[in-house]
């Protein structure tokens, strides 16, 4: 068992390791040379990069950190060694891509030189100082808003699946959720939504809207990761076959379930109701063949979020 907890510890910190490393590429290839700020500390940092020029590494370390001890004055010791391990190594793989690859977009419809006067066009910078050449490239906003959500999206998922956070503007959002008890998930939008707003400084009314849609696109791919790809359903079923129905389920559809016993609010006539979660498939099945088990019966179809147990995924571990 110990060998086990080991290797699993030693996976868990290789995915934040990779987790962070993809968040680093994504943001340097393909937000940042578009000026985009899809929330978080690294949103604002690439604001500041657009403004000032500063480096996205080092404005967002230096966001992070404070943050990162506000967030234990003020919640308490909440924040594990794989979170403190995340905020680090996200600015060091930042760091090292900026200085390697620099802000060139990956994803363009062409470069141009200055001369060309184009209309609609984005600029980044080669070298430094005196050396330092603008080049200009026509954006392919949508494709790149695309691109760049799905590795934002593997890259925090990836992060939150070995049990860490990338700290940041999440602290924000509990701090403020402590003292107000508004929800979580609506903290976390609204601040991550007036990040993105910030780069209306920039100028453009497209940068936010993208920056949004980049949102969207990266936390759908965050619960894929997460919590998987298989959905499950809630069925309760009110019959008076319930032997049919039963037998159906166990052996048809090889699942198990729980029989309630009912009472009518009407006719306070006495009822059964089976309780039983299927995946897509399975339900498929049910509906196909519940009405000629009984086409009296009421079928009540509810979204089952997560589901953990026997047949279904293992309870966490402590």
């Amino acid at each position: 068992m110990k060998k086990k907890s080991l290797k699993e510890e030693i996976v868990s910190y290789l995915l934040v390791a990779l987790g962070s490393m993809l968040f680093a590429v994504g943001d340097v290839m393909f937000v940042n040379p578009y000026n985009l700020a899809p929330g978080g500390v690294y949103g604002l940092a690439n604001v500041f990069h657009a403004l000032w020029g500063w480096k996205i590494s080092v404005a967002g370390i230096c966001m992070d950190i404070p943050l990162l001890i506000i967030g234990t004055l003020v919640l308490g010791p909440r924040f594990g060694i794989k979170t403190i391990v995340s905020v680090i190594l996200i600015p060091i793989f930042t760091y090292f891509v900026e200085i390697t690859w620099g802000y060139a977009p990956l994803i363009h419809d062409g470069l141009y030189d200055s001369s060309e006067g184009l209309v609609s066009y984005l600029s980044y910078t080669v070298g430094h100082g005196d050396a330092a050449i603008d080049k200009f490239f026509v954006p392919d906003f949508f494709l790149n808003t695309v691109v760049a959500g799905l590795i934002y999206g593997v890259a925090i998922g990836v992060i939150f699946r070995a049990g860490a956070t990338s700290g940041g503007s999440d602290i924000i959002s509990m701090i403020i959720h402590k003292y107000t008890k508004i929800s979580l998930g609506v903290l976390v939008l609204i601040v991550d939504s007036c990040i993105s707003l910030t780069t209306l400084i920039i100028g453009d009314i497209r940068l936010p809207i993208y920056s949004m849609i980049l949102i969207f696109i990266e936390s759908k791919l965050i619960d894929i990761i997460v919590e998987g790809v298989t959905t499950y359903k809630t069925v309760f079923i009110i019959t008076d076959k319930i032997d049919e129905v039963k037998g159906f389920i166990l052996n048809d559809l090889e699942r198990g379930g729980t029989c309630f016993p009912g009472l009518g609010l009407y006719q306070g006539q006495e009822r059964k109701m089976i309780y039983v979660t299927l995946d897509r498939t399975d339900l498929v099945k049910l509906k196909a063949n519940l009405r000629h088990l009984d086409p009296n019966a009421f079928v009540n179809v509810i979204e089952s979020a997560e589901i953990m147990g026997l047949g279904f995924k293992a309870l966490p571990e402590e």
